[in-house]
């Protein structure tokens, strides 16, 4: 239950953050579920391979790599889901930071109606 409730939030911050950011695009709530889904699918599967082969390019840049890591995984499911898009590579790294602050925000209030 908690994991739906997880990517319901996330589609929430999406369609939140595509209101806000002009190079953002989301069709509807339904294309901002499965952005959540494949962002979920992403980073579970593909991330970890990224951040070993990078590994040392993100020690050099003491971890900051990882936001183009975070970038580029937003611009993989631009390219996997037609109802999402995102202009570039500018975007989608602030996209993904405020992605990150949003899910932050609104997973802290899911675990204080826990409680």
């Amino acid at each position: 239950m908690n994991l739906i409730i997880r990517l319901l939030l996330t589609a929430v911050a999406v369609v939140i953050l595509a209101y806000i950011l002009p190079g953002v695009e989301v069709s509807g709530f339904g294309s901002a579920i499965i952005v959540a889904i494949v962002l979920g699918l992403l980073n579970i599967f593909i991330k970890p391979i990224l951040v070993i082969l990078t590994l040392p390019i993100t020690v050099v840049t003491l971890g900051l790599f990882l936001l183009v890591i975070n970038a580029l995984i937003i611009l993989m499911a631009n390219s996997f889901i037609d109802g999402f898009m995102v202009s570039g590579f500018w975007i989608a790294l602030l996209f993904s930071l405020l992605l990150s602050v949003l899910q932050s925000i609104l997973f802290s209030l899911l675990k204080e109606d826990v409680k």
